[in-house]
């Protein structure tokens, strides 16, 4: 009875540390930065780009980048949607 107490009490603590750790990891993502056309960006890396929608209209997109430093920026830019035919 004891050994099945101790289980249950430790799958808690594990879920416990689980959460405090995914929310530590949620505060360290960097803040998303807006694009203007006056931004000067220092882009050594791109690591990530989103997918572009197919609709034909202007549509947010991200892309996470590495400086020249290290340093791991999210940018989100405009850009007009894949779904637009030319005919």
């Amino acid at each position: 009875m004891k050994a099945l107490l101790v289980l249950a009490l430790s799958s808690v603590c594990l879920t416990a540390m689980a959460d405090e750790t995914s929310t530590a990891a949620a505060h360290q993502q960097p803040a998303v930065e807006q694009y203007s056309y006056s931004s000067e960006l220092d882009i050594a890396k791109v690591i990530s780009m989103s997918e572009i929608p197919s609709v034909c209209e202007v549509v947010p997109a991200q892309m996470v980048y590495e400086d020249s430093h290290g340093a791991q920026h999210t940018l989100e830019y405009r850009v007009m949607g894949s779904g637009c035919s030319n005919g």
